[in-house]
């Protein structure tokens, strides 16, 4: 992390939920960056992730995500992965989607508990107002889950300086 100070402690008890397709590999990592930057700030966040999917209910971040993340320090062996649901727009103050069909299908499964002064495209933090995608790495290989730990490090950090 880059050294962000704390200048209020307005929302020291922050719930944040990243969401993607399977919940097996941009979320998940997006959870441990995250989860590392609050608690090396002592900060009294949540941080969650799940998909929109249920491909992989259960199942551990990929293996690539693992290793790109340990590589940096976080361990995310022990996540699994689940499905996003209507409560979770109770449960949490902010919301990332990864990508747009993300957003539609998080606003889908909402329903009538959709608020989209929750949700937010995650890489508008970094790229304000571009609703821009970050890139799905699950069909590719390792190369792209670098790229994807990048983007998702600045902007965790953006989310930190924003926030924290």
């Amino acid at each position: 992390m880059l050294g962000c100070k704390l200048y209020s402690y307005k929302y020291k008890h922050m719930k944040i939920l990243f969401v993607c397709l399977g919940n097996i590999c941009r979320s998940p990592i997006a959870e441990g960056v995250l989860q590392k930057m609050v608690s090396d700030l002592n900060l009294a966040w949540v941080i969650d992730s799940a998909g929109t999917e249920s491909f992989h209910i259960g199942e551990h971040p990929h293996k690539y995500s693992q290793q790109v993340c340990k590589e940096h320090g976080i361990d995310i062996s022990t996540q699994r992965a689940r499905r996003f649901t209507s409560a979770d727009m109770d449960k949490f103050d902010k919301i990332y989607v990864m990508a747009s069909d993300v957003y539609e299908e998080v606003k889908e499964i909402a329903g009538a508990k959709f608020d989209g002064n929750k949700v937010d495209y995650f890489l508008n933090e970094f790229y304000p107002l571009q609703n821009k995608t970050l890139k799905d790495p699950w069909y590719g290989d390792l190369s792209g889950y670098y790229e994807v730990y990048e983007e998702v490090e600045k902007t965790c950090d953006a989310i930190i300086k924003k926030f924290g």
